[in-house]
């Protein structure tokens, strides 16, 4: 399974621990940036990794910014991406579970390294209900 990482400034540290959770886990990454926590633009990293998703190249995406905010709004404006803020683990799977999210949206400022770690797993873990989800999911892109 390759998951694509990305995000911005705000998200730098919290990427690198989770980056490393994910090898020591066994699977596969492709860190698509930022590499330092230099002030960067979180566009310039949320769109590659939504592109590495909706392609198929990745199995799915985690998005690290301040808030969240910003990384999701731009995945989401990718036509097969159902990118999910989570702040709580319940979240994160009800995303999965519900909403067939490929992305998860990670805010650095305001969970920990145990939250997110937990939040990863179970969004990695998750499956897709279907049933009444399937016919909503179908309706979200325009």
């Amino acid at each position: 399974m390759l998951i694509s990482i990305g995000g911005d400034h705000a998200g730098y540290a919290l990427k690198s621990e989770l980056r490393t959770y994910l090898l020591e886990k066994g699977y596969e990454t492709d860190d698509l940036g930022p590499f330092s926590a230099e002030s960067v633009d979180y566009p310039d990293f949320a769109h590659p990794v939504a592109r590495q998703v909706e392609s198929g190249k990745a199995d799915f995406g985690i998005l690290i910014c301040g808030s969240a905010n910003g990384v999701a709004m731009t995945a989401n404006k990718h036509e097969k991406i159902r990118a999910a803020i989570a702040w709580k683990k319940e979240i994160a799977e009800l995303a999965r579970q519900h909403n067939d999210a490929n992305i998860l949206c990670l805010p650095a400022r305001y969970i920990t390294l145990e939250e997110a770690k937990e939040m990863v797993d179970v969004f990695i873990a998750t499956p897709f209900e279907g049933g009444r989800h399937e016919r909503r999911v179908e309706k979200i892109a325009c």
